[in-house]
């Protein structure tokens, strides 16, 4: 939705205009909690509105407007589009790697529906920005494991990948067919300590650190010495932020960016926590995520976002280990003298 300049709305916060409000669809996720806060921090906390599709969800979000949203329900965002002035929507809900595959028609549907919904009310609203993340879940066996470029060949074989390489190609044609200005990354797995897992392949990376600081053993499902390419939560945030608020004629890749933090394996995690919890036992019970796993990349080329709108990491293993270890316990109030 386009507004004149006497309609913009001003914010103390960044000291910028802001045409109309900014829509979290997914906000209940790990993602979706800390982008929505970012956003709020950035843009002022009546900038932006808060949606998931559990009413539950709404205890995370005292700081902004929430409401439940389905997003399978078009008619539904599209009230809540036209009744707030929504400039910008961030479409953040979907189905995950490892639980699409337990469900993967409903994962499908989901994933799909729900995006096109929000092209299409993007579409026909006049949205200024869509941000829809994609994953690296695009990739597949066949294609190149180290450094995987931009462009590589792309066979993903799980119905979460699938739809995300669906997904990217209708961003593309919304984009060139209706100049719907649709944002995406090709994130690598999140990790962060402000949510639990959400039932992705690189959910071991989220739990190990519950574990740890529970002196609870840990039972990983992938092997010790699977490497994927991951990134701290700060980083990702980042990186979304930066790509949204590049000028548009920066934005060379309408499908989805590759961006990369860092690659390592549950063994290399696993030791980056012992000078922390020297006592914290691991091991390793593959299961059907290990083919998951084993289907995606070791690491990942992201050269292009890098030139196009400057993307660079500030996060290694060591540095995100030591910052979940010391803000986790505080968060979750986990007892550490059990």
């Amino acid at each position: 939705m386009r507004f004149s300049e006497n309609e913009l709305i001003s914010h103390p916060q960044t000291n910028i205009s802001l045409m109309g409000k900014i829509l979290v669809i997914g906000a209940g996720g790990q993602l979706g909690t800390e982008l929505t806060k970012a956003l709020a921090d950035k843009h002022g906390n009546d900038a932006v509105i808060a949606t998931d599709f559990q009413d539950a969800a709404k205890v995370k979000f005292d700081y902004c407007a929430f409401q439940t949203l389905n997003v399978m329900d078009k008619a539904a965002l599209d009230l809540i589009v036209s009744k707030e002035g929504v400039s910008q929507i961030y479409h953040l809900a979907a189905i995950l790697s490892a639980l699409g595959e337990k469900n993967p028609v409903q994962a499908w549907d989901l994933n799909m529906g729900g995006l096109l919904n929000v092209l299409e009310v993007a579409r026909e609203h006049k949205i200024d920005k869509v941000f829809w993340p994609s994953s690296i879940a695009v990739f597949g066996p066949n294609s190149d494991k180290d450094h995987t470029p931009q462009k590589a060949f792309k066979d993903p074989n799980t119905v979460y990948g699938i739809s995300k390489l669906a997904g990217e190609h209708w961003c593309e044609y919304y984009y060139n067919k209706y100049g719907v200005d649709v944002r995406s990354i090709r994130y690598p797995g999140l990790i962060g300590y402000k949510s639990l897992a959400g039932g992705g392949t690189t959910d071991y990376a989220v739990d190990i650190y519950h574990k740890a600081v529970n002196a609870e053993k840990f039972t990983c499902f992938l092997n010790a010495q699977s490497y994927l390419p991951m990134m701290y939560m700060d980083d990702a945030i980042h990186a979304t932020l930066q790509l949204m608020d590049a000028p548009k004629e920066n934005i060379s890749v309408r499908t989805s960016y590759n961006i990369s933090g860092m690659s390592f394996s549950p063994d290399e995690i696993y030791q980056s926590l012992l000078p922390y919890f020297p006592n914290f036992e691991i091991e390793y019970q593959p299961d059907f995520r290990q083919q998951i796993a084993d289907s995606w990349p070791r690491s990942i080329d992201d050269s292009c976002a890098k030139a196009d709108w400057k993307w660079q990491p500030q996060y290694d293993l060591k540095a995100m280990t030591a910052t979940i270890v010391d803000n986790l316990p505080k968060y979750f109030n986990y007892n550490l003298n059990k």
